[in-house]
């Protein structure tokens, strides 16, 4: 498939915002120390990092006037579920930061229920890849599992960096950073398991199956086009075996020892500047992991045109 740069902006921003807010809300709820400023200022930025999301979905739409239209489907459709499920969720940011601005009593209820909101984007968000049962690479449980974890991991990573500018900040790293790392390593095995799924995976369809001739070597002579067309260019990368496998081994550097490096440097050092190393890092890393995972899904229409494109 053709990697889409608003989709990948998308994903890996309110990733990283929901992951934010359930740091956030487990430092309100299991912290060692209380941090009101830090709780405030964390849901602000986790809401820009999801209001910031959702601009950049608007750069995927064809007429951005009738993207209401998309929460149509809502009963069949896991892109309409998303597309409601995020403006809930930011909405009950927004009622969460302002509880702990004014400091209401209630607000580990808020919490709790603005998590389970953040849970039900995560599946939705997740699943509107790993229900497309035709892109083998997409259609795995993996698919969301680690989807979930990437944004559990960059939030929390955030959030270490993030608190390190407060006063509650030489007791709440340590547990943060603790969370971040064990999020990352979680990411690394899932990742590392679909990768291992993925090189394994056998076409369903061939180009015997596809024309109905059972011959053993089938030779394509002619694309059927003069030039391009929507098929050739909006399902295939258009890039080479070699430039997959640089983007691949960059996001394994990027996302996972690096960042852990990072963060057991800016723990060990009390560095600001380690912590927001591993955030920048692990970000850009996720930035290419989603290009390489949209980018890997075989198309079966590129049986066809892949080969000429």
């Amino acid at each position: 498939m053709k990697p889409a740069f608003s989709v990948i902006f998308l994903t890996t921003l309110i990733g990283a915002g929901q992951g934010l807010f359930l740091a956030l809300l487990a430092v309100e709820l299991f912290g060692p120390a209380p941090a009101p400023e830090f709780q405030f200022v964390g849901s602000l930025l986790a809401l820009a990092l999801n209001g910031l999301g959702l601009v950049a979905s608007f750069f995927h739409l064809g007429r951005p006037e009738r993207a209401w239209r998309s929460a149509a489907m809502w009963r069949t459709s896991w892109l309409s579920r998303e597309v409601i499920a995020l403006p809930l969720f930011m909405l009950g940011l927004a009622l969460y930061g302002l509880a702990q601005w004014l400091g209401w009593a209630s607000t580990p209820a808020i919490g709790i229920v603005v998590a389970l909101l953040c849970l039900a984007l995560f599946v939705c968000t997740g699943m509107v890849y790993a229900s497309i049962r035709f892109l083998q690479e997409w259609a795995s449980p993996l698919t969301l599992i680690n989807y979930t974890l990437f944004g559990c991991a960059s939030g929390f990573t955030l959030a270490t960096w993030l608190v390190s500018m407060f006063e509650a900040g030489a007791v709440l790293v340590p547990p943060l950073a603790l969370a971040a790392a064990a999020f990352t390593l979680a990411a690394l095995l899932t990742r590392a398991a679909s990768l291992r799924r993925n090189a394994r995976l056998k076409p369903v369809s061939t180009l015997q199956t596809a024309i109905g001739i059972k011959h053993p070597r089938i030779v394509q002579k002619a694309q059927g086009f003069m030039g391009g067309a929507f098929n050739t260019r909006e399902f295939f990368h258009g890039r080479s075996l070699q430039w997959l496998r640089g983007v691949k081994w960059s996001f394994l550097v990027l996302v996972f020892p690096l960042p852990l490096l990072c963060l057991w440097l800016g723990v060990a050092g009390g560095s600001i500047a380690a912590l927001a190393l591993a955030f920048v890092l692990q970000y850009l890393g996720l930035l290419a992991e989603r290009w390489f995972f949209l980018a890997q899904a075989r198309h079966p229409q590129n049986l066809y045109y892949q080969t000429i494109s």
